[in-house]
């Protein structure tokens, strides 16, 4: 009875202890007696009249409720129940119509960047582009047979009616969808499953994909051109792009190449022809298979029947169409090395039309027959050679990528990526004269014994002290190496990067100074391109470079080496080529060049500049195998001096012709057969004269000097003598 016990209490003295009501304290306050006390207390308290307003009370605490709810919800994360619970349908509709305006915006964004309604407008295939050489001799020609648009309303009532019965028969009352369409496609094999409109976009906007990704995109683009394009436009725009077969895209290309005829003249036959075509333009094509393209024509004429273009007497009347196909001049090769180069630079100049271009490039057709000749006659064993000269303004006149362009279309000038050897040292003494050292000054040339990376000269020879000008000449790499670490890596980096050099180059690493870092080879020339003419960067470009405005000439100024620094690196280079490294390559007038070579004879290289023009020749394997024993001064340097001698004596570049001609006279430029017979070569130097050339097809130099005449074999590759870790020059 403990727990009970604390609510005990003393009875009242008036009470006995029997009365069990005063016994414990009352459970609840209405069954506790008045206390006297209280009494008094409450004698001022006067209790309101009437009885109390419920009601009121109900409601007030029925809005503290709400408001509680309310601020419950408006606490909740967006990802709790609550946050959801008891949306009014004005809410959710509000919400709904902002959601729909989302999407609606973002859907017309994405239309606006994916599918401008100006692309529909335009030819879907590149037109074709004649390149011209600077004498108006065609060399090249590349791109689809694109002709002028047609317009609905020109054309006769049954080319349009051939086109909608095979492929959209209720193309004009349509939206851009037609789901009868697809069903009469599947059941009967009739007509395409796609609209018009649908084919616009996809081979407008869209990829050959199959895939339901692509069929949504298609036709939500078809929706978008129907909703602002009228449907003339569409089909002007579908006639005028889609795929014929022979290359022609468009109905006025298609019915000149098959029937030499325009489309507003066509027959019902040749159009019934035509629009077969459409469903698989090359297996279709009349030219490759008439029996097949003729029995497409009958469906198409058995469908215009069925819609009542034609009645059966007139469609069985109708003969087959009689092809007149007139071959243009094919003789015009579609790539070379200069070509597909040239092609995708000049293409981006050129205006979105529907006709054709011809364009006059700055090859010169004779430099390049010369390095055609040069490269062929080299003595090249296995391995690949390329060839790029240019004007010092960037102007390429001559490309080679490779000994033969229908074997190999690769371009090595361009496309490969190799090691420019000791070509690269350039941008090491280039940095060493900007920082204050002269030809004159010395740098140790004696073998590095330390660090992990010891390089070695490839002649073996060294010295206590050696003058910058004999070491850039005889291509000292220990002093090579040990100027880039007087001078710094990051600066040497910064001079290559000022004369255009974009190739990732290592900072840090001491083999930089010999070259390891790949680039092009036109890369490289452009380079030198920037010393030969002291402003740099030099752009490689395909076309003559105008004369800069004078708003060009102040926002895009050219950087150029002061003049005492350009005077002592040019004494360099030629150095290097009169009693250095590239002494196989001296030419009688003034001329400057460096040799490279790179670790166990995997590439060669000359590049250099005399009389306007700077070349650079690289000869290598494909697979990057080793040669036996070819350095820059042998192989590359002959090929150059043989190119610059031949070339200084065409002097001077003819003139772009007034009236080309993209028809007229074509020779080859690529391959054995732009060779012809090679041209004797001759060189004079301070001691004599050679003349190279060749005797039933042996290449022979005949020396005429003080000890009298010689004629002896081209000198051959020197032995392979032992690896060396380093390149070489």
């Amino acid at each position: 009875m403990g727990l009970f016990d604390r609510f005990r209490r003393s009875p009242p003295p008036d009470k006995g202890r029997d009365d069990d009501s005063a016994e414990f304290y009352a459970t609840y306050e209405s069954r506790r007696p008045l206390d006297p006390d209280d009494e008094a207390d409450r004698a001022g308290f006067v209790p309101p009249r009437g009885a109390p307003d419920y009601a009121a009370w109900d409601a007030r605490l029925s809005d503290v409720d709400e408001a509680l709810q309310a601020e419950v919800r408006r606490r909740a994360k967006w990802w709790q129940r609550d946050y959801w619970r008891k949306r009014s349908r004005i809410w959710w509709a509000g919400r709904g119509a902002m959601a729909g305006g989302a999407v609606f915006a973002l859907l017309v964004a994405w239309l606006l960047v994916t599918a401008p309604l100006s692309k529909s407008l335009e030819p879907i295939a590149p037109p074709q582009v004649t390149l011209l050489a600077s004498d108006g001799t065609p060399i090249a020609r590349s791109g689809a047979v694109v002709a002028e648009p047609v317009k609905v309303a020109d054309l006769p009532p049954h080319v349009v009616q051939a086109f909608l019965a095979i492929e959209d028969r209720r193309f004009y009352s349509h939206w851009g969808i037609d789901p009868r369409g697809v069903a009469r496609a599947l059941f009967k094999g009739v007509g395409g499953g796609s609209t018009i409109t649908q084919q616009l976009a996809k081979f407008t906007f869209l990829t050959p994909e199959q895939s339901l990704s692509r069929k949504a995109r298609e036709a939500v683009i078809a929706l978008w051109l129907e909703a602002w394009l009228s449907k003339d436009e569409i089909l002007e725009s579908y006639l005028s792009n889609a795929y014929f077969g022979d290359n022609q895209y468009g109905l006025r290309a298609a019915s000149l190449h098959y029937f030499y005829r325009q489309p507003e003249k066509l027959r019902p036959e040749q159009a019934a022809m035509l629009a077969g075509l459409l469903q698989a333009p090359s297996r279709y094509a009349p030219t490759r298979n008439y029996e097949r393209a003729r029995k497409r024509m009958d469906l198409v004429v058995a469908a215009m029947v069925e819609e009542g273009y034609l009645t059966p007497a007139e469609a069985k009347r109708l003969p087959d169409p009689r092809l007149d196909v007139r071959r243009r001049d094919d003789r015009v090769p579609t790539g070379t090395y200069f070509a597909d180069w040239a092609l995708p630079l000049v293409r981006e100049g050129i205006d979105v039309t529907y006709s054709a271009s011809v364009l006059t490039t700055t090859l010169d057709a004779r430099l390049q027959a010369l390095a055609s000749r040069v490269t062929s006659r080299a003595r090249l064993g296995g391995a690949q050679v390329a060839l790029v000269a240019m004007r010092p303004n960037g102007e390429v006149v001559a490309m080679v990528g490779g000994k033969d362009y229908a074997r190999s279309p690769f371009n090595r000038a361009t496309q490969a990526r190799r090691q420019p050897g000791s070509t690269f040292k350039l941008f090491v003494y280039a940095t060493a004269l900007q920082s204050g050292w002269t030809p004159e000054d010395t740098i140790p040339n004696t073998e590095i014994t330390q660090g992990s990376y010891r390089p070695r000269n490839a002649d073996g020879r060294y010295s206590d002290r050696i003058t910058l000008e004999d070491a850039f000449a005889f291509s000292s790499n220990v002093a090579a190496v040990r100027l880039m670490q007087a001078v710094r890596s990051s600066k040497v980096i910064d001079t290559a990067r000022a004369f255009g050099i974009t190739s990732p180059l290592a900072e840090g690493d001491p083999s930089l100074a010999l070259g390891t870092s790949t680039m092009t080879l036109l890369e490289l020339t452009a380079a030198y391109a920037g010393v030969a003419g002291n402003a740099f960067p030099v752009q490689p470009t395909p076309l003559a470079r105008a004369e800069p405005s004078w708003w060009e000439w102040l926002t895009t100024r050219k950087r150029s080496l002061p003049r005492h620094v350009h005077s002592d690196l040019e004494e360099m280079l030629r150095a290097a080529i009169n009693r250095g490294t590239g002494r196989a390559a001296v030419l009688p007038v003034a001329n400057f060049g460096k040799t490279g070579t790179t670790q166990d004879y995997r590439d060669a290289l000359f590049v250099g500049y005399a009389g306007g023009l700077v070349v650079g020749v690289w000869v290598g394997n494909d697979d990057n195998t080793p040669m036996r024993g070819v350095t820059g001064g042998s192989t590359p340097a002959r090929i150059w001096r043989n190119f610059m001698s031949g070339a200084l004596a065409l002097r001077p570049t003819p003139k772009t012709t007034n009236t080309p001609d993209p028809e007229g006279p074509v020779q080859p430029l690529d391959g054995p057969e732009a060779t012809g017979d090679p041209a004797t070569q001759i060189t004079i130097d301070g001691q004599g004269v050679t003349i190279s050339g060749q005797v039933q097809g042996v290449p022979v130099d005949v020396r005429v000097d003080q000890g009298g005449v010689a004629i002896q074999p081209s000198p051959a590759a020197s032995p392979t003598p032992a690896s060396s870790p380093a390149p070489q020059p």
